[in-house]
């Protein structure tokens, strides 16, 4: 029997043993969840889980700012949903199972370590640290507990991506020496909306950030203020880095460093546009993108030394070398649903089965250790490399 036929007929017997493993466990018992966070990006993982066929139940929701509370229990909820301001009443519900953590950046370690305290299975979106240090910590908290954490990279979980690193590490484009990855977005008309300050509860938002007046900007662009998040390099250069280490099988630079500007958005902290660059054992890394042109969005291309593989979340193409330039891709697949529904899904069953899931506590804390790396090259202007000698 040849290898294609092979790994179909395990990716046909394991897609079947998925499945019926779903429906057992809702069958059998209906997951309750406790929401911490209810912005934008909670929503998106709110609807994954509607969509991953494992039957669950939003108990608790709980966010420093009233109408994301009532906004998520109206489109979510039920009745029996209870809302709350402090995230610890959620974790003191003995009757939840797992939590679902979208805060900012600046909250993911402290929450999600207390929910494992509590005894809670966490869902936690990345990146998962804030800083290189938090994720020593957060690592030693999950592994000396019995509780289950999938970070929110989705890519692991995303069938065309998981077929993409397979062809990376057999060989199929030859040797690989440069990653490219980059992303553009443009957030020139994301105007904040008026925050009811009646009903937000600033001082718990801060948390342990340094005391500060209340500013829509802040408030709505968080992921640019090195108080509550890393930018580019750690919203989204994250993503990207976290496929790198799985396809390359490596999982941290060993040299950084970065050129950013302010060219559009002064009021922020981080730059809005990067240029940055990382060095591995055996190839290298770069990474651009700015915030004012959406056009190509992002992806990584994988250059080998006999094609090149070109990766984003609509698909990926192989393009053989020594062809002419217009070829056509010798090999191509398409997404055929968003990965965050997988990703939802891997989590669900490692709830019942007990098991590692697809983006495990050490994927998460490296692809945020090699952004902030980046943060550090580009804050202190010059060349940074790992270890660090104070670390």
């Amino acid at each position: 029997m040849s290898n294609s036929t092979n790994r179909r007929s395990f990716l046909i017997a394991s897609g079947m043993t998925a499945l019926a493993s779903t429906r057992a466990f809702g069958a059998n018992n209906t997951l309750r969840l406790g929401v911490i966070g209810a912005g934008g990006r909670m929503g998106a993982l709110l609807d994954a889980a509607e969509k991953s066929g494992t039957a669950h139940e939003i108990v608790a929701i709980s966010d420093v700012y009233g109408p994301r509370r009532e906004s998520t229990k109206k489109r979510f909820g039920t009745d029996a949903t209870t809302l709350h301001l402090d995230y610890k009443e959620v974790l003191a519900n003995n009757s939840i199972d797992a939590v679902l953590i979208a805060t900012p950046d600046h909250w993911h370690v402290r929450v999600a370590t207390d929910a494992i305290a509590a005894g809670k299975d966490v869902y936690l979106e990345k990146p998962v640290s804030h800083t290189i240090e938090e994720g020593v910590a957060l690592t030693k908290t999950v592994r000396g507990s019995k509780q289950v954490l999938q970070c929110g990279m989705q890519q692991r979980s995303w069938s065309h991506f998981r077929n993409a690193v397979d062809l990376i590490q057999g060989g199929s484009i030859g040797r690989v020496l440069q990653v490219r990855t980059y992303w553009w977005q443009n957030y020139q008309n994301n105007v904040p909306k008026v925050t009811d300050l009646n009903s937000l509860d600033w001082k718990r938002w801060l948390g342990t950030a340094p005391q500060q007046e209340f500013s829509e900007e802040k408030f709505a662009h968080w992921r640019w203020f090195w108080n509550f998040g890393g930018g580019a390099m750690t919203d989204l250069f994250t993503h990207w880095i976290d496929v790198v280490h799985w396809a390359m099988e490596q999982d941290a630079p060993s040299d950084a460093q970065m050129l950013g500007d302010k060219y559009m958005f002064e009021a922020w902290d981080c730059p809005d546009t990067v240029q940055a660059a990382f060095r591995y054992k055996g190839f290298d890394v770069v990474y651009e993108g700015m915030m004012a042109s959406s056009i190509d969005d992002g992806g990584l291309e994988f250059r080998g030394t006999e094609a090149t593989l070109k990766l984003d979340r609509n698909g990926f193409a192989i393009y053989r070398e020594r062809v002419a330039a217009n070829q056509n891709p010798v090999l191509s697949e398409r997404s055929f649903r968003d990965g965050t529904i997988s990703h939802m899904q891997n989590f669900f069953d490692c709830i019942h089965t007990r098991k590692d899931p697809n983006a495990p506590v050490e994927a998460g804390v490296a692809a945020a250790r090699s952004g902030h790396l980046g943060n550090l090259a580009y804050r202190n202007n010059r060349q940074v490399s790992w270890p660090l000698k104070n670390a």
